[in-house]
């Protein structure tokens, strides 16, 4: 998908930057919808949604109640509570009568879910590039400094901290986006990111060198407040990516399963 919104006339009015520092929370609450009210209940279902976001939990896996619950240490009743919402997300499939188990994966959907995340990313980028302020800067250098300095360690080979990387990369592109304006719109990036980020993990995708210099011009963009080349680096970071995952072996590797 080549389409962005570069172009777009700006729907932005500057924000106070308290308004800013909640809004950072947008992905924190975006999973809230799900989670069963219990403090227990509320623990199990971030540690089951992990599992399938970090690979843990294999696309088609059989998520069995009662194995699950000697894994999770909850009852069948609340995992079937946690199995239905996450099910709602996209995460897990129910099969009704036959149980639930963890959503499969294809390269159609790895493109559709790519394609949405540029898309929102692109839209919520010019926002943020618009009103962000000293404290939004600091966030995005500070976000940028953790994920080079893990990066740095990857490409010489050491893959020993690969969630770490994967955490640190979102949190820099959240910090992009963070002073965008649009809860709604910060919560719907954090739901799709989610998604691009489980077939990150699966197919423990890492660039080198061309992914590093891809940050390094988004962090430079975000301090000259070039949105529009900010935008167009991110078109190129998303496809570039997903070129490698969809031709590399990871789907030769499932197709001979």
């Amino acid at each position: 998908m080549r389409r962005s919104s570069i172009d777009r006339p700006s729907r932005h009015a500057a924000s106070k930057t308290s308004g800013e520092r909640r809004l950072v929370t947008g992905r924190r609450d975006s999973a809230q919808a799900a989670v069963p009210s219990a403090p227990i209940g509320e623990m199990t279902y971030r540690r089951v949604r992990a599992d399938i976001v970090y690979g843990r939990l294999a696309p088609g896996q059989k998520l069995t109640l009662d194995r699950m619950r000697d894994a999770y240490g909850s009852a069948v009743s609340t995992l079937r509570e946690i199995f239905n919402g996450l099910a709602s997300e996209g995460l897990i499939t129910a099969e009704g009568a036959r149980g639930f188990e963890v959503a499969a994966i294809s390269p159609e959907n790895l493109r559709e879910v790519a394609a949405m995340r540029q898309l929102l990313e692109c839209d919520a980028l010019r926002s943020s590039f618009e009103a962000g302020d000293v404290d939004w800067e600091g966030r995005v250098v500070a976000a940028h400094h953790k994920l080079a300095s893990l990066e740095r360690r990857v490409a010489a080979g050491d893959r020993s901290q690969e969630e770490t990387l994967r955490r640190y990369d979102l949190e820099f592109h959240n910090a992009l986006i963070s002073a965008c304006g649009s809860r709604v719109l910060l919560e719907m990036h954090a739901g799709i990111y989610d998604k691009y980020l489980r077939y990150l993990m699966l197919a423990a995708a890492f660039r080198g060198e061309p992914v590093v210099e891809e940050h390094r011009k988004l962090l430079a963009f975000a301090l000259e407040r070039d949105w529009r080349g900010a935008q167009a680096m991110t078109i190129t970071h998303i496809q570039d990516c997903v070129a490698q995952m969809v031709s590399g072996d990871f789907w030769q590797q499932r197709s001979s399963l």
